[in-house]
């Protein structure tokens, strides 16, 4: 079976990949497939977006799709950037440093520890039948130090609870065992085997 990963982030694609490495399926990208699709996240929630792109996915390429929306949320900031974590800095060009440095200019002066979770909703749409969604979430909290080389996004910042290591210092294969994405991932495996 082939599955398309919907996402062109080289470190989504990585960790879903390590995650289902297994004989029967046959994991492609978007440019695996040659295919340039651009889905608006109009959702209001995590799964609606996830949704949306599966859904949109699938029916361009026809094939099983696999996505995720995947968010931040900070409680001394009433939840943000939650659902608009990609999208936090107004720009299109933003880069992931320009994500967390206005992320720790906005926490500045709040008192600490800046709790946090990281959330995660993993998609799974198989052309004819409704989208399959699981949900999985991190928690910790939010350093004002940016940490380790590993990840993407905000988890140089993100000290995970009960590790004394920001999401950058696992490796891939610690990773796998305690993340948002990973947990959300896994919980699809028995409906990607069937």
């Amino acid at each position: 079976m082939r599955l398309l990963i919907a996402t062109t982030n080289p470190g989504k694609i990585t960790e879903i990949s390590s995650l289902l490495s297994y004989g029967s399926v046959e994991l492609v990208t978007p440019s695996d497939i040659g295919l340039h699709l651009d889905v608006d996240e109009t959702g209001s929630t995590y799964r609606e977006n996830a949704e949306i792109k599966a859904l949109a996915f699938s029916q361009a390429s026809n094939l099983p799709v696999l996505s995720d929306d995947t968010g931040l949320e900070v409680e001394a900031l009433g939840g943000l950037p939650g659902i608009r974590s990609a999208r936090f800095v107004n720009s299109a060009h933003a880069s992931d440093h320009d994500r967390r440095t206005l992320l720790l200019k906005k926490l500045a002066g709040k008192p600490r520890p800046w709790k946090a979770r990281f959330i995660c909703v993993a998609t799974l749409v198989i052309p004819g039948h409704s989208p399959i969604s699981m949900e999985g979430e991190c928690f910790g909290e939010i350093i004002p130090q940016e940490r380790g080389e590993q990840g993407f996004g905000y988890d140089s910042l993100f000290l995970v609870a009960g590790t004394q290591k920001t999401m950058a210092e696992l490796d891939l294969q610690e990773k796998n065992l305690i993340s948002h994405r990973a947990k959300a991932v896994k919980a699809l495996i028995p409906f990607i085997k069937q």
